[in-house]
């Protein structure tokens, strides 16, 4: 694990010499959204995948119903046909989650990275690093403890929440539209939902965005400048690949 750290302390060290000159005290943040970035284009593809899923599981909803209809009397003998179903026409029920699942590592990189106060037994220099006024290193309680809420630091804060909780927002329209989209579909076809046992997962689904604001509250500010990254790149994608 260490050789892995020092290797990507080396690469967010040279993406901030290169941003240098454009950002001056802040080049090493933009540095890690500029990762982020990177890591978002390679996840793109599963994106695209998720989105033609989306829409193929869509495509499904007459054969759904046609199987609730015939199977409506036996639950076991249902599930078992809808999987077969989905695997039938390849589409996968979780696929929209491997964009999310591709990204974790890259996450606990920078996580471990920026709460490790050495690197390889040699000190960390990229906790000398800022976005502004807010250590990279730092969480959401030291600006509290270091000026508080209108303090500097908690100022570069009070922007990631903002920016956070108008993407939270956004998604959050848009999760509880496409659920009612699919819930009406599913009713015109027979009502019940596409794989029983899914339907808790559902009911919470539209509130894990705000998640988030809690997220970006407890972890490194680098960490917290990743999943603020990620979360408008997904945002963004969303509106593009699912209209």
């Amino acid at each position: 694990m260490s050789a892995v750290l020092s290797a990507f302390a080396t690469l967010v060290e040279q993406l901030a010499a290169l941003l240098q000159p454009l950002f001056h005290a802040s080049a090493a943040a933009a540095a890690i959204i500029l990762f982020t970035a990177l890591v978002r284009l390679l996840v793109l593809p599963l994106s695209r995948a998720a989105a033609r899923g989306q829409r193929a599981r869509t495509a499904l909803q007459p054969k759904i119903a046609e199987l609730r209809r015939k199977h409506g009397r036996s639950p076991e003998r249902l599930r078992t046909a809808l999987l077969e179903l989905h695997a039938e026409e390849k589409v996968s029920p979780l696929a929209g989650i491997l964009p999310s699942l591709c990204q974790i590592p890259a996450f606990f990189l920078l996580y471990s990275l920026f709460s490790s106060s050495t690197i390889g037994g040699e000190s960390n220099t990229l906790l000398s690093h800022s976005l502004f006024a807010a250590p990279l290193g730092g969480r959401w309680t030291d600006a509290l403890g270091d000026g508080g809420v209108l303090g500097a630091s908690g100022l570069v804060y009070a922007g990631l929440f903002v920016i956070v909780a108008g993407v939270a927002a956004f998604t959050y329209r848009r999760t509880k539209r496409s659920l009612a989209s699919s819930a009406a579909a599913a009713s015109a076809g027979g009502g019940g939902e596409q794989l029983p046992g899914l339907a808790p997962v559902t009911k919470v689904m539209p509130f894990m965005s705000f998640l988030t604001l809690v997220t970006v509250a407890v972890v490194p500010l680098a960490a917290a400048l990743y999943v603020v990254t990620s979360t408008t790149w997904s945002a963004v994608e969303r509106a593009l690949l699912h209209p």
